[in-house]
């Protein structure tokens, strides 16, 4: 095991280089340019043993991604914002072809206006595309997800690419002390990938087809039923995690004093650690707060969500994103959740962080006196509080 002072994106791109990726097809776009740009170094070095495919678009990136993974092997590919949406064509093609690509986001706003600071609209956005996703905390769980993501997504019972997403500067670009696995460790951890779907002259297969009214609902079930089963996919992994390198997570969602919380915020992403610096805070006033971090989006954590809030007072989903007209894609699932789950609590929609807007503690406290005072309905955090 390493220490060492690294950012975000290095973390992520150390976790690649461990789950050996046989190509890497790339295109930089910030904030993720760094990723791809520490991988090419480790090709160049010697270090890493793969294919690095300088690509002239991020569309080219997913379909070289999709024509190597059809051979057979590992892939990776990352991407950011209007790269992300660029590629948005092929994102379900992989997913219906079900190859476990691996693909990094940097969250970052999308145009117009034009922005190249973090917000959570371009994952969010490609949440119906058929990937797994999942949203870091801080470097060391983003070079952790780096490997457990080629675990889970390369399960023949789940076999559906993995979308693991980083605030773009908050995380991509900030130096924290990481934990880098020795080669050892990581093999160990993650077998060479074997699949039965590819290309094989041996035994024909048709790969990417086309499939007409009545058989085309069928495969939209088969992957629909490979996302859900990687819920139980995501525990195992974790466990056989832990056992290799003594580190543990909880599963889709991550709680922090939630067992007697009258007041529970909702939140994804890096903005996580300051709210539970103010849950903690408010705790040692006598408030009852807790936090819910969804750490996954897809599967989506309904059971989770409903168990933990069903006895608070209020709750609060506070992201960085807006389904335009509405309200926020993340308070959107999480309301269908409890509504399904039949939890009555009053809920209350917290928008900040668009287009890199700081969201502060101010602002997080603010949202607890919200709750307190029984508020619903959509807000804008740093905008006076206005509503939609």
């Amino acid at each position: 095991m390493n220490h060492s002072f690294i950012s975000g994106n290095e973390a992520f791109a150390h976790g690649v280089m461990l789950a050996s990726p046989a190509v890497i097809s790339a295109y930089p776009i910030t904030p993720q340019t760094t990723v791809v740009e520490c991988l090419s170094q480790m090709v160049a070095d010697g270090v890493l043993d793969s294919e690095f495919i300088y690509v002239e678009s991020e569309h080219s990136a997913m379909s070289c991604a999709m024509g190597a993974s059809s051979t057979g092997v590992r892939t990776f590919t990352a991407t950011s914002s209007q790269g992300l949406l660029y590629m948005a064509e092929c994102l379900p093609y992989a997913a219906g072809g079900r190859f476990p690509i691996v693909m990094m986001n940097a969250n970052r706003s999308v145009a117009l206006p034009w922005n190249i600071y973090g917000d959570q609209r371009d994952s969010l956005s490609q949440l119906d595309c058929g990937w797994i996703q999942a949203y870091a905390q801080d470097a060391q769980e983003s070079l952790d997800l780096a490997l457990m993501s080629y675990r889970i997504a390369e399960r023949r019972d789940v076999s559906t690419p993995f979308m693991v997403n980083l605030d773009g500067f908050h995380l991509t670009h900030t130096y924290e002390v990481v934990d880098i696995p020795d080669r050892e460790q990581a093999d160990e951890f993650l077998p060479p990938y074997s699949t039965e779907n590819r290309i094989d002259f041996d035994t024909p297969r048709n790969l990417c087809f086309s499939a007409g009214p009545d058989h085309n609902t069928a495969f939209k079930l088969s992957e629909h039923a490979g996302i859900s089963r990687s819920r139980k996919a995501v525990a195992e992994t974790e466990e056989e995690f832990l056992a290799v390198f003594g580190r543990r997570y909880t599963g889709l969602t991550e709680e922090y004093m939630c067992a007697d919380a009258e007041f529970i915020l909702i939140t994804l992403g890096s903005i996580s650690g300051l709210c539970r610096d103010v849950v903690c805070s408010l705790r040692k006033s006598g408030v009852k707060a807790g936090l819910l971090r969804l750490r996954y989006m897809r599967p989506f954590p309904a059971e989770e969500i409903s168990r933990t809030v069903a006895g608070a007072k209020s709750v609060c989903v506070l992201e960085k994103d807006i389904s335009f007209g509405f309200a926020g894609t993340v308070f959107i699932n999480v309301c269908a959740a409890l509504q399904n789950a039949g939890i009555c609590v009053p809920t209350l929609n917290k928008i900040g962080g668009l287009g890199g807007r700081d969201i502060t503690e101010e602002d997080i406290r603010d949202a607890f006196g919200d709750m307190a005072e029984g508020k619903t309905g959509i807000g804008f955090i740093g905008m006076g509080g206005s509503g939609v």
